[in-house]
């Protein structure tokens, strides 16, 4: 069995194209899958975090410094 995968943008054409693959005979099955997903907001939500590590001054050698770290007791 093979898979397609097709991205329609509008949506008036995706159900006109979905109502012809349903008809066709050799078709077992089609799944609509709306994709709300919006590039410009994830984007912007990692860029909102890009500032998180600023000024932290974290480097390979301090994070094995406090990873072996002993303590005197």
């Amino acid at each position: 069995m093979q898979q397609l995968i097709i991205q329609v943008a509008d949506k008036e054409k995706a159900e006109m194209l979905l109502k012809i693959i349903s008809a066709l005979d050799f078709v077992n099955s089609v799944e609509v899958v709306e994709d709300n997903t919006n590039i410009a907001d994830n984007q912007q939500d990692f860029f909102a975090l890009a500032g998180m590590w600023e000024n932290r001054n974290i480097t390979t050698e301090s994070i094995r410094q406090q990873a072996w770290r002993t303590e005197n007791k």
